[in-house]
């Protein structure tokens, strides 16, 4: 019987929190920042197209399990939208699909924008990654095949404009959860204002619960590539990962001795006593000697875990 494959990378785990430049893809920052931690497991929470910059919370090794409660979270960006075009891709990569020499007013934008705050429709870009009788919308888009996508709910918690400096262009803010395509949010600005228009600008500054001043730029890393001994740059690296147990702060937090850590790990439940004690959540997280042990559910006096870590 061959041997189990030892996996490749160490085993890192942590929270990058990536600054993402322009024209730099996703799944391609990834890749680099798994090289870079020389990490046996990488991933991200939320996509940003290459045309989009800000952050990109990267989770390396076991902070991958986490990646459902980031994604999860509020995210706040910053988008520019120009008037008089609506494009294919609803940003400026797409060819012009209609155009106007319509110009709205400042007071015209802010009278609509109460209309998109709250649980609203939403219907996907036709270049997005939703699926389509299991083919994803983007990949139909690029065969030419004009598809119906479905709209859905999404929750928009604040939209504010910040500027419009001059008769092409507005400047937003959007505090916006989980699905929430801000691509489509100017195309129907365009059509309800009856001028068009696209995303030229797009910047994410927040996705929960991770703070604008934990992003760190890509530049910053690459940098410490100069440093040729192999220990000290991989030291200088990983002193800027975000603890894992960061990704859980909106959970219940039980704190446990070390007993109790190995039977989590073992996959046992244990006992939650004590007065201030939670009765029943469906989920919470347990921590040992400040490092995190297992997510799982409490009720009927017992910590069940459902995810453990190494």
């Amino acid at each position: 019987m061959s041997k189990p494959r030892k996996p490749k990378g160490r085993p890192i785990s942590g929270w990058l929190i990536l600054d993402k430049p322009v024209d730099f893809g996703s799944t391609e920052a990834v890749s680099k920042i798994k090289w870079l931690y020389k990490a046996q497991k990488a991933g991200h929470a939320g996509t940003l197209d290459p045309l989009a910059s800000g952050m990109l919370p990267i989770a390396l090794g076991d902070a991958t399990k986490t990646v459902p409660y980031v994604m999860d979270g509020r995210k706040i960006y910053e988008f520019t939208v120009s008037w008089g075009e609506e494009r294919a891709t609803d940003d400026l990569e797409g060819e012009v699909t209609q155009s106007s020499d319509k110009r709205p007013s400042e007071q015209q934008i802010r009278d609509i924008l109460p209309r998109y705050i709250g649980t609203i429709n939403q219907v996907p870009p036709q270049f997005s990654a939703i699926k389509i009788s299991g083919e994803r919308a983007y990949d139909l888009a690029r065969e030419g095949e004009a598809v119906e996508i479905p709209s859905r709910e999404v929750e928009i918690f604040r939209l504010t404009l910040l500027a419009c400096p001059d008769a092409d262009t507005a400047h937003f803010e959007v505090e916006c959860g989980k699905g929430t395509y801000v691509r489509a949010l100017a195309r129907d600005f365009g059509r309800e204002l009856g001028c068009y228009g696209h995303v030229s600008g797009l910047r994410r500054t927040f996705v929960a619960p991770f703070a604008e001043e934990a992003m760190v730029p890509l530049a910053d890393l690459v940098a410490l590539e100069a440093i040729e001994d192999m220990d000290e740059r991989l030291a200088a690296l990983d002193a800027l990962l975000i603890d894992t147990c960061e990704a859980l702060s909106t959970l219940p937090h039980l704190v446990i001795n070390d007993d109790q850590a190995h039977r989590l790990k073992m996959g046992n439940p244990i006992l939650v006593r004590g007065r201030d004690a939670p009765i029943a959540e469906s989920e919470a997280y347990a921590t040992a000697r400040g490092k995190l042990i297992a997510i799982g559910e409490i009720g009927q006096g017992e910590f069940r875990p459902k995810r453990v870590f190494a």
